[in-house]
């Protein structure tokens, strides 16, 4: 099979426009909402041009996912065994608030592909992801068995540590509605949730 020829710059250059304006139309609109004329306009390219390099609305939204993924599941394949278990888990909760603040835009694209059930990262979600999540949730009850942290179902305190920080992303304006006068609210989430969760994990 031939091997697809290297990017030129200019070509490397437009992929990453494309990619970066359509993040942000499939972020607002959804997948379902957002249109190829929208990405277009955006990228500040013609639609013919966009089309070039993307064959589909579909090819260019499961290429921002499938980079989503690889960024989204790395603090968590950081989760170190032969570290403190608190210390870790803590770490986790850090990471994943500092990416919610971080990369909101991501955030949002995949709460909206999971909202609609996941059509196109299922098969990663039953697959590389679970099994990631799986390896690590044996960790966690590894340590809760052994003492080390309070028992907790690991798989469940994974999805809370996901819930209360991707909050902080996906719901932005409505916690910036609430919290008012256009604070930041990333300080004081990770001051509470840090400690929230190092109460929660330290062995009673």
């Amino acid at each position: 099979m031939t091997e697809p020829a290297p990017k030129t710059r200019i070509q490397k250059k437009n992929t990453g426009v494309i990619l970066e304006a359509a993040l942000d139309v499939f972020s607002q609109h959804g997948f379902r909402g957002a249109t190829l004329d929208q990405i277009a306009q955006a990228s500040g390219l013609s639609k013919p041009n966009l089309l070039y390099y993307f064959p589909s609305k579909e090819a260019i939204h499961i290429s921002l996912l499938s980079g989503l993924m690889d960024t989204w599941l790395d603090p968590l394949r950081r989760l170190d065994p032969g570290g403190d278990p608190v210390d870790e888990i803590v770490g986790y909760v850090r990471l994943k608030l500092r990416m919610a603040r971080d990369y909101p835009r991501e955030s949002r694209l995949f709460a909206n592909e999971i909202v609609q059930g996941a059509p196109r990262i299922l098969d990663q979600i039953e697959g590389p992801l679970k099994a990631l999540v799986d390896e690590k949730a044996a960790v966690i009850g590894g340590w809760a068995e052994a003492g080390r942290i309070a028992p907790h179902d690991p798989h469940h305190l994974i999805f809370s540590i996901w819930a209360t920080t991707q909050h902080y992303a996906d719901f932005d304006v409505q916690v910036r509605g609430i919290l008012g006068g256009g604070a930041d609210p990333f300080s004081e989430a990770e001051a509470f949730l840090t400690g929230f969760y190092r109460r929660a994990l330290e062995p009673r």
